[in-house]
């Protein structure tokens, strides 16, 4: 639950940048958005949050 709330908060974060600094259109934000809630709701959202959850693990094991 605290991954994919964060990823949420993160994602909201890069396109609140690609608004702001790279012109993207209020509509580009909004089809992006709209993929997100369609792709949830597929049959590959399993597969994509266990990879999400593998990519979290990985990264949190690196020693800087």
């Amino acid at each position: 639950m605290i991954l994919s709330i964060s990823g949420v908060v993160l994602l909201g974060i890069v396109v609140f940048i690609f608004f702001r600094k790279d012109g993207l259109k209020a509509s580009h934000a909004v089809v992006a958005m709209l993929f997100g809630f369609y792709l949830a709701s597929t049959a590959i959202a399993p597969s994509i949050k266990a990879g999400g959850e593998s990519l979290a693990g990985l990264l949190g094991g690196l020693k800087f």
